[in-house]
């Protein structure tokens, strides 16, 4: 199970029916250590070099990596007044990389219970060109939770999908995805959806665990909605029965999956 999704222990309360409690407040924080060669680049410079990282989870959220900021490239950081304030973590120290604006991190006095975020800085990923594991590129907007599985499975359960009411697609040869922490995900083969339902949009997406998504507004029955399918035409490895099919998602958008 993910620790911070599903019925994980950083999930927040009630997140699943259990024998046993966890003392300790609301909002809980772990501290995962990260034992794979980490690098990022920004504004086309390689600006972190570490195999000490750590991946900070908290309740609720995405696992954020820290590293000690001796492997940041101090030539590239220049600090800035910019400083925020955690009630969990304390005051946050902001840095200039590579000329991006408050793109790290620090919490340089963090708050006794979170004593070993001392020394560590986290990028914004946001501001990150792309994150190198060992020597892999790392999609998405955040790095793989080591507590999150994603399978795919073949399935002869039937599937029907609508747009306003009107079918667009039926099969009963999908593939269903699980994603720890997540509803199950039917992805449907392209050549059971109805040709002209689908108008190529130009939305990419990207995700950690499948790669880069390709997207479809649907229409059907005068109805449109946009973005409303997408697949992954070269996805990673691990999801690779899923290249060829189609995911649907939307307002006014009905998946119906069949119990056998």
């Amino acid at each position: 199970m993910g620790l911070t999704k599903g019925s994980g222990p950083l999930a927040g309360p009630g997140s699943a029916p259990t024998n046993y409690t966890i003392d300790g407040p609301a909002h809980r924080l772990h501290l995962e250590p990260y034992p794979r060669r980490l690098r990022a680049v920004v504004a086309g410079r390689v600006v972190l070099d570490t195999v000490a990282a750590q991946l900070v989870m908290e309740t609720r959220m995405l696992p954020v990596a820290y590293a000690p900021m001796e492997d940041y490239d101090a030539d590239a950081l220049e600090r800035t007044g910019t400083s925020t304030h955690c009630p969990f973590k304390g005051d946050a120290s902001y840095w200039a990389v590579a000329g991006v604006t408050d793109a790290l991190w620090g919490y340089e006095d963090p708050k006794e219970e979170a004593g070993w975020l001392r020394g560590l800085a986290a990028l914004d990923r946001s501001k990150v060109d792309h994150f190198l594991v060992e020597d892999d590129v790392v999609f998405g907007p955040h790095l793989r939770d080591p507590y999150t599985r994603v399978d795919v499975h073949a399935s002869s359960r039937p599937v029907v999908v609508r747009i306003g009411g009107v079918e667009v697609a039926r099969t009963q040869r999908p593939r269903l995805l699980f994603e720890t922490g997540l509803p199950v995900r039917v992805y449907v083969p392209r050549a059971d959806v109805v040709e002209d339902a689908l108008v190529p949009s130009s939305t990419r997406t990207q995700c950690p665990y499948k790669g880069e998504a390709t997207y479809w507004s649907v229409r059907a029955g005068g109805v449109r909605v946009d973005d409303a399918a997408w697949s992954y035409p070269t996805p990673l490895e691990g999801v690779l029965a899923i290249a060829g099919h189609l995911a649907f998602d939307g307002d006014g958008v009905e998946v119906e999956l069949g119990e056998r």
